[in-house]
């Protein structure tokens, strides 16, 4: 199984009503094929009433294995439904690694 499919099916561990993971790899300074930097959406109710870094450490605590392997970055973008709704159910784009290409 992938990397992005185990992070894919740790997830469904928030009951999420949207969720994203998207490898990124490609934009960093890695090899081919690489399984190291992800961007991942959630929304889920259970970030209710918690701040953004209650809200990380949450993910961080699912993902633990694949933190201490693997996956060396994650851009998380954590929202409860009403401020997905709020945002146009949108989330930002990623910038390129400043070692990418070189």
């Amino acid at each position: 199984m992938s990397i992005q499919a185990v992070i894919e099916e740790k997830l469904k561990a928030l009951d999420p009503s949207f969720v994203a993971v998207e490898n990124e790899s490609h934009r960093h300074a890695v090899p081919p094929n690489s399984e190291t930097h992800f961007k991942v959406t959630v929304v889920s109710e259970h970030f209710q009433g918690l701040m953004p870094v209650k809200r990380h450490q949450r993910l961080y605590a699912l993902l633990a294995d694949e933190l201490s392997g693997p996956v060396h970055a994650l851009a998380l973008h954590l929202y409860t439904p009403e401020e997905w709704a709020a945002r146009g159910e949108g989330r930002p784009d990623s910038p390129d690694c400043r070692g990418a290409g070189t």
